[in-house]
């Protein structure tokens, strides 16, 4: 992989934090009042009850799916929920639950998060239950 950052292509980190631009563009139109995937390593979202409009941008390791199923079953719930993901048109998680979403706006470019010096390898994706 070369001069490529490693950590993007695995789940080794799981906390890649949301660009503040990206972030603050979203806040403005939802207006979010719940974050499940705060950067605390102890609290667990997939085990809380979620806001009414919910910001998640969850660890897109393995347990991607799980956040995926969890954030459809609070929108069943009558909630509204925003993600920022990995755009995996290819998964299980993408044709089971994604595919039911109310807006899917998939974002030009590569996004750059946190502290990386690189943009991320992967193209990714704003999906809205609402």
């Amino acid at each position: 992989m070369g001069r490529i950052n490693r950590g993007l292509f695995s789940s080794l980190r799981g906390n890649w934090k949301t660009p503040k631009a990206l972030y603050q563009g979203l806040d403005a139109e939802f207006s979010f009042d719940y974050d499940p995937c705060p950067p605390k390593p102890t609290f667990d979202g997939l085990a809380s009850e979620w806001g009414m409009v919910n910001f998640v941008n969850p660890p897109y390791g393995s347990e991607i799916g799980k956040w995926i199923e969890k954030g459809y079953d609070e929108h069943l719930k009558g909630k509204t929920v925003v993600f920022l993901i990995p755009s995996r048109t290819d998964t299980r998680w993408w044709h089971n639950f994604i595919l039911k979403a109310d807006d899917i706006r998939f974002i030009k470019g590569r996004l750059k998060f946190d502290d990386q010096k690189n943009s991320a390898p992967f193209p990714s994706v704003i999906v809205i239950f609402s």
